[in-house]
């Protein structure tokens, strides 16, 4: 018998028959004496059928008002959920973010979580019932119903299990666990029996699709383990916990890719304290947020930066850095919307040198031109041309072993 937060994401609530198979498992779970919590996503589409429908009436629609829309389609998958839970004779009772008391601040279609409200939650639990909450919304201090932006039934789901202080919070995907790269690249990629939170942070925010950034950061935060699984395959998942002494781990973990990146240059920036933040600022307040950023060293008191943005946010960065060309006097600005980028993700990086160097080498071997590069303690990231980050994956993964070296 264990106490766990248990979360369906969409694939896998994606139809009657699928939300059937998801309640069946709830089922026996519980009848084995667990006391759960199930925060499920909306069902497969239906998120962005929602947001089709918006933009046919408008290009920008009300926050508040999205928000309001945006969160029935996890309604609907309480809902369901918890009257076919009820069908096989399961008790269960449903609630919506606002419900339960999920309480965000209020910056509607990207709210983050402040508190939650355990009470209903701890009287259902104690009553014997399975409680189904809906993940990705809550309610700001004004009764407005909020979102915390796309992924976010992660986010809930972590959440509730450090406000529970459950024994695990197990994420069930159509994946059974998080793998040395997209196995839709790499045929031999394998899963990691074991990865840890700054791994899968650095993974998440990387590019790799299995977890939300925030839901990472939530875990490790409050040392919540996490575990991921699959909904259609039984097996062990990946752990995603601290680093453990036992755990030995090799030189690199993982390669992630994302092909969600644009590259902006900026040419002939008067090399002056404080220029950086002038770009940088007017870019930051409209909520963009900027990736990797090089400066060259000056010549003629003059230098080149160069930064990344999400391509989605591309042209709004272009919409506010064009007119600061004439009142910042910058030569030019060079564009390129068709980069990605690869990293490379491994705890054993602090223990052994010479990575970033063979990175280099063997994707230079490939003819793969380095544009920029950043590194830390556990990553080393390059943005290339989107048009090799397949074979910049495929490479790296075969260079490090990552298809031949056990990962348990």
């Amino acid at each position: 018998m264990g106490f766990y937060v248990k979360k369906f994401g969409g694939t896998s609530v994606g139809d009657l028959e699928k939300i059937k198979n998801v309640a069946a498992q709830v089922y026996a779970a519980h009848k084995a004496g667990d006391r759960l919590v199930v925060v499920v996503s909306a069902m497969s589409g239906e998120t962005d059928n929602l947001v089709a429908m918006a933009q046919q009436l408008s290009k920008n629609p009300d926050p508040r008002e999205y928000d309001v829309l945006l969160a029935t389609g996890e309604q609907v998958t309480i809902a369901l959920l918890s009257i076919a839970l009820m069908e096989l004779g399961c008790p269960a009772r449903s609630y919506t973010g606002a419900q339960v008391r999920i309480v965000t601040d209020n910056v509607h279609n990207k709210a983050r979580i402040v508190k939650i409200d355990q009470e209903k939650i701890k009287q259902d639990l104690d009553a014997g019932k399975v409680v189904v909450i809906a993940g990705f919304q809550g309610i700001d201090e004004h009764g407005n119903i909020t979102t915390l932006g796309r992924g976010g039934s992660d986010t809930t789901a972590v959440a509730l299990a450090a406000a529970l202080n459950v024994d695990e919070c197990q994420i069930f995907t159509d994946v059974d666990g998080v793998y040395t790269a997209d196995p839709k690249i790499v045929a031999n990629a394998r899963r990691m029996d074991y990865v840890t939170f700054e791994e899968m942070l650095e993974l998440a925010s990387l590019g790799a699709k299995v977890l939300q950034i925030r839901s990472v950061e939530f875990a490790g935060r409050y040392n919540v383990p996490l575990r991921v699984l699959s909904t259609f395959n039984p097996g062990p998942g990946t752990l995603i916990s601290y680093e453990d002494v036992k755990m030995e781990h090799q030189k690199i973990s993982g390669v992630a890719y994302n092909r969600d990146e644009a590259r902006i240059l900026i040419r002939g920036v008067p090399d002056q304290p404080g220029f950086a933040g002038k770009i940088l600022g007017p870019i930051s307040a409209a909520n963009i947020e900027v990736d990797m950023i090089v400066q060259n060293i000056a010549t003629d008191g003059l230098t080149d930066f160069t930064f990344t943005v999400h391509r989605r946010d591309f042209n709004n960065a272009m919409n506010i850095i064009a007119p600061l060309a004439d009142s910042l006097n910058f030569r030019e600005v060079l564009t390129d919307e068709k980069v990605a980028k690869l990293s490379l993700v491994g705890v054993g990086m602090r223990s052994h040198a010479g990575i970033a160097s063979k990175m280099f080498q063997v994707l230079g071997a490939e003819g793969v031109n380095i544009q920029l590069i950043t590194t830390s303690e556990i990553k080393v990231s390059v943005i290339i041309d989107e048009k090799y980050i397949e074979l910049g994956v495929r490479t790296l993964h075969e260079a490090f072993g990552l298809d031949k070296e056990s990962l348990k």
